[in-house]
């Protein structure tokens, strides 16, 4: 669904919040907020931004918004979307934002139920790739060979950091059959928020897993934030696209990919990669291209 920047107002309902400097979270839901205005009820579970955006009594939200137990993001959303057809409210959006953590791992069995009873919904997982908030830990959206507090790398070459390939989301929650499921990137702002647009406007629920880099647990400078993030999908390691219908699109596809180690090397967490590690990416990464070619392809 198109969108036209000057349509857009200019009204901020997010804003103050005390992330790190170059943050992909806030940027994603800024966008987003953009796009779902004022009529939006939010549910924000223990994460990076719920721990910066609402410690009461402050909130840099500008919207309702309730903060949810680590796992109960969707078992909340379902709640506040009943309570909503319940009340005959109309022209509200609920929308539930939760990090990998609380989305692929401990808020997976919520995510599952939501899907599973098509609540009229919009679920944002911003993926910043490992536990932030609580220390740099590892999760099942870590990806391969990268450094966290629980994934460690010595010198003596025994621990290499991650090793498994992460979790695929867009594959788990398609697999539910929802109305619409799409991958996007905070260095991607128009079609990020142009599959925000289209998800207000379907009925049932609708996921988008958001790409949000994270120069503290990354380790690279606050400013490259849209760069790395243009990168991961420049060289493949993320992509873009959309699940509606039971037709999988992709958006973005390069011709060629750009070497994984212009993304990789530059990164702390990945520091400790050689030559054979950034080989082995390669591989997982055409493998799962061609596997998404095909079901875009069928």
């Amino acid at each position: 669904m198109a969108i036209n920047y000057k349509d857009l107002s200019d009204e901020e309902l997010l804003y103050g919040a005390k992330t790190c400097p170059g943050c992909g979270a806030p940027i994603a839901v800024r966008l987003a907020l953009k796009i779902l205005g004022a009529r939006t009820f939010v549910c924000v579970t223990a994460s990076c931004l719920g721990a910066t955006t609402t410690v009461y009594p402050q909130t840099s939200f500008f919207v309702n918004n309730a903060i949810a137990a680590f796992p109960a993001t969707a078992s909340t959303i379902a709640g506040m979307s009943a309570a909503v057809e319940m009340q005959g409210l109309e022209d509200v959006t609920i929308l539930g934002i939760a990090g990998d953590g609380g989305t692929a791992d401990i808020g997976l069995q919520a995510l599952s139920g939501l899907c599973e009873r098509n609540d009229n919904v919009i679920f944002i997982c911003y993926d910043n790739e490992a536990y932030m908030n609580t220390g740099i830990q590892r999760s099942s959206a870590t990806p391969y060979g990268a450094w966290t507090t629980t994934s460690p790398v010595n010198e003596t070459g025994t621990a290499k950091g991650e090793t498994r390939i992460r979790k695929n989301l867009f594959d788990i929650v398609s697999a539910h059959r929802v109305p619409y499921c799409a991958t996007a990137s905070t260095s991607y702002p128009r079609d990020f928020m142009e599959k925000i647009a289209k998800a207000k406007n379907l009925k049932g629920t609708k996921f988008v897993h958001v790409h949000a880099p994270c120069p503290t647990g990354w380790g690279y400078p606050s400013e490259k934030t849209i760069e790395y993030g243009r990168l991961a999908v420049e060289t493949g390691l993320w992509y873009l696209a959309e699940y509606e219908n039971g037709k999988v699109t992709l958006n973005l596809a390069p011709k060629v990919f750009k070497p994984v180690e212009s993304y990789l090397a530059p990164q702390r967490r990945f520091r400790h990669l050689k030559e054979e590690d950034f080989k082995v990416i390669e591989k997982q990464r055409d493998e799962e291209w061609a596997l998404l070619k095909a079901k875009a392809a069928s």
